[in-house]
């Protein structure tokens, strides 16, 4: 489905990605992983078209999104989940997840769309017409969600979607997000600092370090390396 090929990018003659190769299959759910600046949050934003690789290739369901805009991408099937989750603070709840239903299969599926995200999150229900910014930072990253959705996505791209949440609201949007896997069907692409939970949820992780792809592999197989099991779970 997504095939990221020798993708570099360059932020005024410094480096942010450097030859970085990761593939994402239909239906699979893979993680990447790794420590602060190390290039996760550009990798997603050149991936959504909103930074331009300096060399590399891109490709989505067999499309080279080189000359595809950000805007055009949405209507491919790709959604991004902003890390800070970024919704439209002075628009309702309804009103966010309305603009997340632009692209012409979010607007083909609304009816259902909807419903959909009320049932994982019976809250933006509740709270349609209260402005976004006045809810709190789980209900905030719910929305996010919930506007990705919208769209009727054949990708979910989810940026670091625990960040400053609750251990127990972390549990539930991890929850939610393995729902959406599972019985919706979408693939998911994610960056998450839990590194265990959202490896444990994957087919497939990618460990990200000074803009560079250092390991990949399965659960299991990244769990049994010891860089990763001491930079990244704690263990020895």
């Amino acid at each position: 489905m997504l095939e990221v090929s020798n993708l570099s990018v360059s932020y005024g003659g410094l480096r942010a990605l450097t030859d970085v190769t990761l593939t994402v299959a239909e239906g699979q759910f893979v993680t990447v992983v790794g420590p602060n600046g190390a290039g996760k949050t550009t990798l997603f934003k050149t991936i959504s078209g909103v930074v331009k690789p300096s060399a590399g290739k891109i490709s989505f369901l067999g499309k080279d999104l080189a000359t595809i805009s950000a805007a055009q991408r949405a209507h491919l099937g790709i959604a991004h989940v902003p890390e800070g989750r970024q919704v439209f603070k002075t628009l309702t709840v309804r009103e966010n997840l309305e603009m997340g239903a632009y692209p012409e299969a979010g607007r083909a599926k609304w009816t259902h769309t909807i419903d959909r995200i009320h049932t994982l999150f019976p809250i933006l229900a509740e709270r349609a017409q209260q402005l976004a910014g006045t809810l709190s930072g789980g209900e905030q990253q719910m929305v996010a969600i919930g506007r990705g959705l919208a769209c009727a996505p054949r990708l979910l791209m989810l940026d670091e979607p625990s960040m400053g949440l609750a251990p127990a609201v972390t549990d539930t949007i991890f929850e939610r997000v393995q729902q959406i896997h599972k019985e919706d069907g979408v693939t998911i692409l994610l960056v998450e600092q839990r590194v265990a939970e959202a490896l444990e949820l994957s087919d497939h992780g990618y460990v990200l370090e000074t803009g560079r792809v250092v390991l990949d592999g399965p659960y299991e197989t990244l769990l049994a390396d010891d860089r990763v099991r001491k930079s990244y779970l704690g263990l020895t």
